[in-house]
């Protein structure tokens, strides 16, 4: 724990599943999944703090929520990943071809965790992929497209990334969309930040209002996190079209420029980073996304624009 921050880095109790809470009556299902990186607790601890109060409210609550673990090991150990990225290897192929690998292991048990969710489903099968950045900012949810997705999003006043799915292979919430689900992943702020957390908390009761497992009138909580999450926004655009990724390999010797928020305006000419080709500078006005400050990573930054329906 580190007690100046107050986010646990290492979860020596964390388990597959966190908890599930099933209500009396028939309903949506709402899978939330957090640490698919084993660096990323916040959404461990929102989830837990979710789970206590669903509890509570378990007779007004309709289908079923469970909340999962990704990379279980990687988060005891307070690391990104053990020897892959789980974030980056989502498809029918890969999994038909799993390992005794470390992640291959947390990936089929994951598999098996949510199908059981969807066969006990009695109703529409929503899920939401809790993440945070090494980078500070503010919470911003990424989406594929399509008119359900929509519905289900647009009910959350933050920054919403359309096209960042196209620019990354394998993610958990894509994949599970091309499967039926309707998903969004969400990153809550900073790794060690504990405005993450509340972040993260907020963005499930809203989407536990929006899924339609809770009224909004059943608690407080719901209107709570509407409030928080829009005051999170600030000047940020709603929409954020994302039109590039600057990939990167340790041969790259990639460095990011200090000072970049999580979402961060730049303007034409401003310098982003280097690497070993030299500076490395934004080609007109725009919003640079996910900006690498942590060893590990393939992704050095996103590039993107305000999106005219934003």
């Amino acid at each position: 724990m580190d007690e100046a921050r107050g986010v646990t880095v290492g979860l020596a109790d964390v388990s597959r599943e966190l908890g599930r809470v099933a209500g009396p009556t028939a309903g949506p299902t709402l899978i939330a999944v957090a640490g698919v990186h084993g660096n990323e607790p916040g959404g461990v601890h929102a989830a837990r703090r979710v789970l206590g109060r669903l509890d509570e409210l378990r007779g007004a609550l309709r289908g079923e929520v469970v909340m999962l673990a990704g990379n279980v090991e990687a988060l005891r150990q307070g690391r990104r990943y053990l020897a892959r990225d789980l974030n980056r290897r989502w498809s029918d192929e890969a999994l038909a071809h799993l390992t005794d690998a470390p992640e291959d292991v947390e990936q089929g048990d994951l598999t098996r965790a949510i199908e059981a969710a969807v066969a006990r489903a009695r109703g529409e099968v929503f899920l939401v992929d809790l993440h945070t950045t090494s980078a500070p900012g503010v919470p911003f949810v990424i989406f594929g497209d399509g008119e359900r997705q929509r519905r289900f999003v647009f009910a959350l006043p933050v920054p919403l990334l359309l096209g960042l799915v196209a620019h990354i292979d394998g993610t958990l919430a894509e994949y599970w969309r091309r499967r039926g689900l309707v998903t969004f992943a969400i990153e809550g702020g900073q790794h060690d930040d504990p405005r993450s957390v509340d972040n993260l908390a907020a963005a499930l009761w809203v989407a536990l209002a929006s899924a339609g497992n809770v009224a909004p009138s059943a608690t407080p909580e719901c209107d709570d996190a509407m409030r928080l999450l829009d005051g999170r926004r600030g000047a940020l655009p709603r929409v954020i079209e994302v039109l590039a990724r600057r990939a990167i390999t340790a041969d790259d010797r990639f460095v990011m420029e200090p000072g970049f928020a999580n979402l961060a305006p730049a303007r034409a000419g401003q310098l982003l980073a280097r690497d070993r080709g030299g500076e490395i500078r934004a080609p007109h006005d725009g919003v640079v996304i996910l900006p690498l400050y942590q060893a590990l990573g393939s992704d050095g930054y996103f590039w993107g624009r305000a999106h005219p329906s934003g």
